[in-house]
Formats: structure tokens, C-alpha cells, sequence
């Protein structure tokens, strides 16, 4: 994996801490941040894999777990990625994941660094989910998206995105009213998808590879798809950017519809998804980032258009489909 970024030189020896090592974006992350020849603590509940050079895991519950062992590590830089989601409709168990995995670990990790001194640069992977919906869902299909910039109403539209509000808002008071001396990015971030993932374009690549049915909800809904592996050099970016500060919307600014997801699908495997177009009685959404002041900051924005994220989406569980029959 090439990184493409000009300050990364500057990492050599650097100590990062990842939060959420296991995950999707974590994995792009970690790679990136060993190639750079940093130093580099994971934790996270699941086993890593197979640990990047340079990588030491720690496999625990952030919410549970001692944190003596990040102290003694003193990071100049966190990256922040730990969390739950629950996109679709929230049940009654996961305000108590919400609690756990979102709130309880951002306080206890932002409690943890407010004194410990030595941070530099506290990236927090935040979300789109805590701005106002009513900027982009509407009770018929909307003609063109919604861009929604960092200025833009906040009003959380559900458990998660209050979640990462209140984390914004503690990281920032450690800052102003704590005097932590560390510079704080927030990276909201829209629609993931990538290798390994359990997002919906990954699952139904998967369906469409195993030949499975899906089920599709408002396909005139249009959303801001972001390949992992650009989130992973964005939030990396905004780390070595000395002029990244405060809130970052992290996607592509360009909102792309269901529809075009299965076409591209199709394209990418050569199967027609067998689809069930079900009614919902849910608002439709059009929706896409605002990224002037990502490109501005950074003099990047996201590159992977979503053909090409969903061929190597292809590509990767093919092979892993050959990898399990082999077993």
C-alpha cells in the first residue's frame, strides 16, 4: 500500500494509538501508518489478524479494560475509531451498546489524555449522523442531494450520532476549558464501505458472489459512499496537517444512488442481483458532503470513485471465497 501523503516522513519513530484496530477502516489505517514507520499501539476487542510491522495489539474492552498501558505508551497522535453502529432502525439493545461502545470509551479515552501530556494531535473519526436530518430527508424522492457543510444545523438523528456529538464536545472542552494543549480534528464522516466490511454494499456483493436474494429499500435514495481506504488517508492527512482542526467532513461530495450501487455491483461480477424492491415507511434520503473545507485543508479530497471501490470489493471476497474453499 502506497502513502501517498508528503508529511508522512515525519512519522518515522512517531507513536500513534488506533482505537478500533479490528475494524474496517482501523485495518486500512494501521497499514499505512507501519508503512510510514511509525510506532503503533491497537486496541481493540477482536484479535488483529495479521499485525502490520511495527503494530502491538491489545485485544480488551476500552471501556473496561486498565488504561496504564496507553499511558506508558504516551501517544503523540490518537486516532480514535472505536465505536457501534446501528444504521437501521435502533432496538431496545442498543442503547446499551451506544452507552458502552460510543460514550464510555470516548470519555474514558478523552478523560485519560486531558493530563497525560505529550499528545500532539487527537484525530476522533465522528459522523455525518449528528447533523440535522430535516437538511436532507424529505417524504418523496429529492431531485438533487442535500451538500451539508461543517456549519451546517447539528441535531443528532439518533443514538450514534449524539454519541459522537458529546465525544466532539469533550474533546473540545480538554481543550478550552482543561487547557489540553493537543490539536483536535473531528472527522465526520458519511457512507463507509470496504474489504471485509459489513456495510450494505458489502453484503450484497457477498449475495450477489453467493448467488443470495436481497432485500432493497428506497433505491432512489442517495447517499455519500466512501471507500475505507480513502477514510483511512484522510484521517492520516488530517493528522500530519498542522492547519486540521476542528471539523472535517470526511467523504467524496459526491451522492450516488442505490440504483447505481447494484449497477455497479452487477458490472464488477457479472451477476444480476436478485432484488426485492420492498416499501418503507421511512423518509427518503439524498444526501452528500460539503468537502470545500477538507480539499482547502488537506489539498486532497477522496479519489476512489465507487465503481472502482466496488471492483476491489469484488476482487477481495473472491479471493476469500477461493482462501475458505481451500481450507
Amino acid at each position: 500500500m502506497t502513502v501517498a501523503n508528503d508529511h508522512t516522513g515525519s512519522l518515522r519513530g512517531h507513536r500513534a494509538l488506533v482505537t478500533g484496530g479490528a475494524g474496517v477502516i482501523a485495518g486500512e489505517l494501521l497499514a499505512r501508518l507501519s508503512e510510514a514507520g511509525a510506532d503503533v499501539l491497537s486496541i481493540d476487542r477482536l484479535p488483529l489478524a495479521t499485525p502490520p510491522p511495527d503494530v502491538r495489539h491489545i485485544e480488551g474492552d476500552l471501556a473496561l479494560i486498565d488504561l496504564a498501558p496507553v499511558r506508558a505508551f504516551r501517544p503523540q497522535t490518537i486516532f480514535h475509531l472505536a465505536a457501534t453502529f446501528e444504521r437501521s432502525v435502533e432496538t431496545p439493545e442498543f442503547w446499551g451498546e451506544n452507552w458502552n461502545d460510543n460514550v464510555v470509551v470516548s470519555h474514558r479515552l478523552t478523560d485519560l489524555v486531558a493530563d497525560m501530556g505529550g499528545l500532539e494531535t487527537y484525530v476522533f473519526a465522528s459522523s455525518y449522523l449528528l447533523y440535522d436530518a430535516a437538511q436532507y430527508l424529505r417524504t418523496a424522492p429529492l431531485g438533487e442531494p442535500t451538500s451539508v457543510a461543517e456549519d451546517a444545523r447539528l441535531r443528532p438523528r439518533n443514538l450514534c450520532g449524539a454519541a459522537k456529538l458529546y465525544a466532539e464536545w469533550e474533546i473540545d472542552f480538554s481543550r478550552q476549558v482543561q487547557h489540553a494543549a493537543f490539536r483536535a480534528v473531528h472527522a465526520r464522516i458519511y457512507r463507509v464501505y470496504g474489504r471485509g466490511s459489513r456495510d450494505v454494499v458489502s453484503r450484497w456483493v457477498r449475495a450477489a458472489l453467493g448467488g443470495e436474494a436481497i432485500e432493497v429499500y428506497h433505491p432512489e435514495n442517495r447517499f455519500d459512499y466512501v471507500f475505507a481506504g480513502d477514510v483511512a488517508e484522510g484521517l492520516l492527512r488530517m493528522a500530519t496537517t498542522p492547519a486540521a482542526a476542528g471539523p472535517l467532513n470526511l467523504a467524496t461530495g459526491q451522492a450516488r444512488s442505490i440504483h447505481e450501487v447494484m449497477a455497479a455491483i452487477e458490472a464488477a461480477t457479472g451477476v444480476r442481483l436478485d432484488a426485492t424492491i420492498q416499501s418503507a415507511d421511512e423518509p427518503f434520503e439524498a444526501s452528500q458532503a460539503d468537502v470545500a473545507r477538507l480539499r482547502s485543508t488537506l489539498g486532497w479530497s477522496p479519489q476512489t470513485r465507487l465503481e472502482d471501490g466496488v471492483a476491489k470489493l469484488v476482487a477481495y471476497e473472491r479471493a476469500r471465497r477461493v482462501a475458505v474453499a481451500a481450507r
